[in-house]
């Protein structure tokens, strides 16, 4: 049984993500591992979120992003593929790999937002951190395709 990691952030081609990596499923008769990560907001002066404030942000954070996995979850059940949904908190590049070589992941499936170089040079890209470090093939589904769907 082949195993598909599919990391979503709910933007546009997450449910593009979702169903790619269902159809890989059904072709290698395998199961689909949903995995979303959750960010922290990044606390950089004194106006900025309070420390108080920061772990019910998460938690708030946390309750919405498994009601977003259990939807996609559902869709992915309903066409007949086993998936699992998995939720971490932290920076997603690391928990993404981890998440890969922990459940020997076959293929990763992810969505590219198709920003310039500029910004990825910039303020760095997940898609990519992804592609230099993976243990396995990585599908990565563009910005095109995604809003064409």
């Amino acid at each position: 049984m082949k195993t598909i990691l599919a990391p979503v952030d709910f933007s546009t081609p997450s449910e593009l993500v979702a169903d790619t990596a269902a159809a890989l499923a059904q072709v290698y008769a395998g199961r689909v591992i949903l995995l979303h990560v959750v960010q922290p907001p990044m606390v950089t002066n004194d106006y900025g979120v309070g420390i108080d404030n920061l772990q019910e942000i998460i938690v708030m954070s946390e309750k919405t992003a498994t009601k977003n996995l259990e939807k996609l979850r559902a869709r992915l059940t309903q066409a007949g593929v086993p998936t699992e949904i998995v939720l971490h908190t932290g920076a997603p590049i690391p928990h993404i790999l981890k998440q890969a070589a922990d459940s020997q992941a076959d293929f990763i499936v992810m969505g590219s937002h198709g920003h310039t170089a500029l910004y990825d040079l910039l303020v760095g890209s997940t898609t990519h951190g992804i592609l230099r470090s993976a243990p396995c093939p990585v599908v990565v589904l563009p910005r095109r395709k995604a809003a064409a769907a």
